[in-house]
This record gives C-alpha cells, sequence and structure tokens, in this order.
C-alpha cells in the first residue's frame, strides 16, 4: 500500500457562520511588528498569514502560534494577566461569560469575518484566564488530498456498524471525520446527525440532510443526544468525542443497531483503541461488550502528523485495521496483542501498520531518518537508517 504525501492540514478559508456556542466577529485588521496587542482579530489574521493551527495566549509570555506542530513566539509584547482577560472577555458573550465564571473551564467556536472558524478553550492558570485557539479550515478537503488510502473511502461507505478514527490530540482527527462526512453528503441521500464539543467544520446539505448538534448549547450531553439521535430518523451518527462510559455504550447500541456510527477516540493505534474500549466497561460487562464491538466494529484508523523534510508542511502518516473475520476473532478473545501482526498480512483488505506506513514516507525521502526512527514501534529493522543517512550525507555535503 502506498504511503500518504499531501500536506495536513491546508491553511484555513473564510467559512460560513456557525450556529449554537458559535460567535460572529468582524473582519480581522493587520497587526504590525512588535506592536501591543490591543485587538486579538488582529492575531487571528497573523496566524493565518503564517498558515499557524493554534494560537495560545498566555499571561507573561508574547502570544504564540503553532506552525508545523512546534510552537513559536510572536514579535508582541508580553502579555499581562489584565491582557490575557480583556483579550479573550472580547471574543465572549455575556452567557459564554457567565458559565466560565461559574465553571472555571469554556470551549466554544468563533466566526472572524474574512478569515473563519477557531476553537476556543478558555481556562484558569494559577488564576489567570488565558486560552488556546484551533484554527478550523472552512474548505473541507477530501480524503484523498488529506493523503489517506482507498479503504477509507470504502468504510465511509458502510450501510452500518462502527467506524473509529484515533490518535493524539492535534492529529487531525476532526479534519478526517469531517471529510468521511462530506464524501457521504455527496453521495449519498441519508439523514446525518454530528454530535460536536464545540462544532468545528461546517456542513452545507447536498444529497444529505445534516444536523450538527453542540454539547451544553443544542443537547446536554453527548450520551444524551446519542439516546435522542436514535429516534431521529438517523442513517448516520458522528460522535465529536467518546469520552465516558456512557458515551461509549450508547455509540455501540447506535451501531448495533443498523446505524453507521463514526467517531474519534485519543488513541494511539488499533490494538489500544480496542484495549480502551473494553477497559472503560467493569469486569463482569467485559464479556458481552467484546461481543457487541467485534459484531459491529468496521475498521480503525490511526493517524499522526510528521514534519516532512522535502517540503514545508507535515505529512499524515496512518495505521487501517479493518473488521475482518479474523479481526473480530481477535477482539472476542481479547487477543490484542495479535492485531499488529494481523495488519501486516492484511494488505489485501487494504490494511497496514503504523510502522509500515512511516517506512514508507522515508523510503520516498518525505521524512527524516530521525523522524522515522522516533515515531515507528518497532524500529529494529530501521536500526541502520541514521547510519545510512549519515554516510549519504558524507558523500553528499
Amino acid at each position: 500500500m502506498s504511503s500518504p504525501s499531501a500536506s495536513f492540514p491546508a491553511r484555513p478559508q473564510a467559512a460560513p457562520p456557525g450556529d449554537g456556542a458559535s460567535a460572529s466577529l468582524p473582519e480581522a485588521a493587520s497587526l504590525p511588528a512588535s506592536a501591543v496587542l490591543t485587538d486579538v482579530r488582529a492575531l487571528f489574521q497573523l496566524a493565518f498569514d503564517r498558515h499557524a493551527s493554534d494560537i495560545h495566549l498566555t499571561e507573561h509570555t508574547p502570544p504564540m502560534v503553532r506552525i508545523d506542530g512546534h510552537l513559536e513566539p510572536t514579535e508582541l509584547a508580553p502579555l499581562t494577566r489584565a491582557d490575557t482577560k480583556r483579550l479573550i472577555y472580547s471574543l465572549l458573550t455575556d452567557r459564554h461569560k457567565a458559565q466560565f465564571e461559574r465553571e472555571l473551564e469554556l470551549d466554544i467556536s468563533i466566526e472572524v469575518q474574512g478569515l473563519g472558524r477557531f476553537r476556543v478553550n478558555v481556562h484558569m492558570q494559577r488564576g489567570s484566564v488565558e486560552a488556546a485557539f484551533r484554527l478550523v479550515p472552512s474548505h473541507i478537503r477530501s480524503l484523498q488530498e488529506l493523503g489517506l488510502p482507498p479503504i477509507v473511502a470504502e468504510l465511509a461507505r458502510k450501510p452500518n456498524g462502527l467506524v473509529l478514527v484515533t490518535g493524539p490530540t492535534g492529529m487531525g482527527k476532526t479534519t478526517t471525520l469531517t471529510a468521511m462526512v462530506d464524501q457521504i453528503n455527496h453521495e449519498q441521500r441519508y439523514h446525518i446527525i454530528v454530535i460536536e464539543d464545540p462544532i468545528e467544520y461546517v456542513h452545507c446539505n447536498h444529497r444529505s440532510i445534516i444536523k450538527q448538534r453542540e454539547v451544553y448549547s443544542d443537547t446536554k450531553s453527548f450520551a444524551n443526544a446519542l439516546v435522542r439521535a436514535l429516534r431521529q430518523d438517523p442513517n448516520v451518527i458522528v460522535v465529536g468525542e467518546m469520552r465516558d462510559l456512557e458515551t461509549i455504550a450508547t455509540t455501540l447500541t447506535a451501531a448495533e443497531t443498523g446505524h453507521l456510527v463514526l467517531a474519534t477516540l485519543h488513541t494511539p493505534d488499533a490494538a489500544q483503541t480496542i484495549d480502551r474500549i473494553l477497559d472503560v466497561f467493569p469486569s463482569h460487562r467485559q464479556e458481552e461488550v467484546k461481543v457487541q464491538l467485534a459484531d459491529c466494529l468496521q475498521g480503525v484508523i490511526s493517524q499522526r502528523l510528521l514534519p516532512r523534510i522535502d517540503r514545508p508542511g507535515r505529512v499524515l502518516a496512518y495505521e487501517v485495521m479493518v473488521g475482518t473475520p479474523a479481526v473480530r476473532n481477535l477482539i472476542r478473545e481479547h487477543a490484542t496483542e495479535q492485531i499488529p501482526t494481523t495488519l501486516q498480512t492484511g494488505a489485501q483488505y487494504g490494511m497496514c501498520t503504523m510502522d509500515a506506513c512511516i517506512k514508507g514516507l522515508y523510503d520516498r525521502q518525505i521524512i527524516a531518518s530521525e523522524t522515522a526512527l522516533s515515531y515507528m514501534k518497532h524500529s529494529g529493522e530501521f536500526h541502520l537508517l541514521g547510519q545510512q543517512d549519515a554516510s549519504h550525507k558524507k558523500r553528499n555535503p
């Protein structure tokens, strides 16, 4: 199976206003170098201009931006405690302020005219109001553009069952999930219910009807929205995050009752995804859940973004497990230690390991040997790469 080579994610563009906890803000102004930050919208413009993925506002530090996975300071003056609160509160409605002051945590999305959407987390740090912003592209890229293999598109075409997208925070899980929904939206006349916290990408109806429900704005919780979704005549249910036992249990029930369910988990690979789901349940329920999961799981896509050397940006590395009879049997027996071997021998079904994908990226000179060695789980076969790379550099200074 070929490895991906597309940069991921793309620079965000302008997006239509969202609903729920989303707020619409005026167009951003330009920001001169070495300026004292007085308008957070100007910082958003700077982040877009630099193709940043995240912005951080914290006390005693200049505003920081994350570019290609690395945090970089801006040329702006360090922020005081009063600065961070003023800048962040300028984005919040009175309802958001009251919620934050009550709970000391807040997750919302906002719209900046002329730029696009941002996912915002507001929090306290040693008594200071601080925030992290994630830039959300308005253009939904296809699975092929993202560098995902054809089997992912086939998983999105399944009529029922559970498809999971997993990986650490900031590795593009939501982007992949959104691309799968967009494919369904263009191919099928379905009713799709998307449950998120908060809403990030905004979908437009094409062949399908898409209802995007935001937790705490349109519904009380993921689990509550999932139970109600089963009564709303859905074809596809999308769960932004399976974060607790109740949500995971309801997701499995939805997947085994004739619906296609797409969801995310913060797990690094297929084997640990199975373990995480089973371990959430008390021991007396695990046998039942093994059978339930084995019967409904269609596939797991695990992903990471790695720094490129062929051009600026990051490249997607992935692992794919498909719910074949062999995989289902391993889940029933909870023999997850055998899953990597099954992935290695399952290429005809579209399966591959993360190590194989990373090795392919190195072989194609997309990532450095140091990157490959850092992210491979079993680097034994790769142990000579660093020496080979060094020898190559000596021969070709």
